[in-house]
């Protein structure tokens, strides 16, 4: 009974804590916290929540109402490169509106994390099965402690909640985990920290 229970609590905490999910909570911050401008907030919210999330959940339902994904996890390795590619051509679109209204740097560097991530994971997909998973909850802590400070380490516990389900419900071993939060944590901060310096350079 205590597996039973502990494998759904698993399967609760993987569900709602989907990559896109992260999105929109990170994104709700930056809208609220570094856009002072009222309609900069809605087109950040606007496009958060359909680049950012209904469109890749949309995408996946479509690929796993189609059979070419076995579940929404996409946990077969080889079923993952083309929904993934898909995926990076809405951040890019997302991406291109962002810069158009010109949206505060820090939130469109994170976007371009997206995209340029997506890519790193196709790239290691062909040999591993890293975890996506634990790449956009510490992906999700970079960003955060990028803009906050050591303070954004308060929300470290929800990766760890995060690649102990994926672990859990074996989707994935706890070196793919450890690998996709080490490689979501510093690809991002490396390369919010590189956008927002050449940013400032730049104006």
């Amino acid at each position: 009974m205590d597996k039973l229970f502990s494998k759904k609590i698993a399967r609760f905490i993987s569900t709602l804590f989907v990559p896109p999910s992260f999105t929109v909570l990170i994104y709700i911050y930056f809208a609220f916290n570094l856009e002072s401008d009222f309609a900069k907030r809605l087109v950040l919210l606007i496009v958060t929540f359909i680049f950012g999330f209904a469109l890749h959940i949309a995408l996946f339902l479509l690929f796993k109402h189609k059979g070419r994904l076995v579940d929404m996890d996409a946990s077969i390795k080889e079923e993952r490169t083309t929904p993934f590619l898909l995926s990076s051509l809405i951040y890019l679109t997302g991406l291109g509106i962002l810069i158009y209204y010109r949206i505060n740097i820090i939130p469109v560097a994170f976007w371009f994390c997206y995209i340029s991530n997506i890519f790193i994971v196709v790239l290691i997909n062909k040999f591993w099965k890293i975890s996506v998973h634990a790449i956009g909850a510490c992906g999700a802590l970079a960003s955060v402690f990028f803009t906050i400070g050591p303070a954004g380490l308060i929300f470290f516990f929800i990766p760890v909640l995060v690649g102990w389900s994926r672990v859990k419900l074996k989707f994935h071993t706890l070196p793919q985990v450890l690998a996709g939060a080490v490689l979501g944590f510093c690809s991002v901060y490396i390369q919010m920290y590189f956008i927002v310096k050449w940013f400032s350079h730049a104006r």
